[in-house]
């Protein structure tokens, strides 16, 4: 998030082209796009980044800023020295395995970055943004440490939510939006989809009725 944010709006800032990965010599990796895109050669690749720059850019014309906390498990391209969006497509870990290293992030390294967006926001963005912050109720399915899957999953969704509180509190224009809390003390049956993982639609509903009521209406 931070990345796609200085990237887009700080001219000092460029995006690392050595991080995009040649997988064969007309397939290329992006570690910073959707995981769900499928892998393209290096020009529509190159045409994504730019797509993704100019499309986050836009920020800067909004006066309400969305920002859910999800993960504390991040992965970082020792090459390029940059972290990267999402864990790694397996096939590098064999062709590459000292690429990429593993980090669980703590309380100060993502307050740090949750003030450096604050602060770009307020020299790049709209003079009047305001920022909503969330925690995504979707537990983790694993895990890259060493801690229990249940573990790991209540410590990172405690560590963010603190997070989001107290960046709320450090901040006029940040407010905690607590659909967090309205998923996790909801009935299971009626939120959580059979998976246990995804909210049902009719639960999404109500957290948005929720927040138009109190920000919209």
């Amino acid at each position: 998030m931070l990345n796609e944010l200085r990237w887009a709006l700080d001219p000092d800032a460029e995006f690392p082209l050595e991080s995009i990965v040649p997988l064969t010599k007309t397939t290329w990796y992006d570690p910073h796009t959707n995981p769900t895109l499928s892998l393209a050669g290096l020009e529509e690749t190159l045409e994504r980044r730019a797509l993704i720059k100019a499309v986050t850019k836009r920020i800067t014309t909004c006066r309400a800023v969305v920002v859910t906390l999800g993960l504390a498990e991040v992965w970082r391209d020792v090459h390029a020295d940059v972290f990267v969006n999402c864990t790694p497509i397996p096939s590098l870990f064999k062709t590459q395995p000292n690429r990429y290293e593993f980090h669980l992030t703590g309380f100060t390294e993502n307050w740090a970055n949750l003030e450096a967006i604050h602060e770009l926001l307020s020299r790049y963005g709209h003079p009047n943004f305001h920022i909503l912050v969330t925690v995504s109720p979707v537990p983790l399915m694993n895990t890259f440490s060493t801690m229990d899957i249940v573990v790991a999953n209540t410590w990172a969704k405690s560590l963010l939510r603190a997070l989001a509180q107290e960046w709320a509190s450090a901040h006029h224009n940040v407010d905690y939006f607590p659909s967090y809390e309205i998923v996790q003390n909801s009935d299971r049956a009626t939120v959580w989809e059979h998976d246990r993982r995804h909210v049902k639609g009719a639960g999404v509903q109500h957290i948005m009725d929720l927040f138009l009521r109190n920000y919209l209406e």
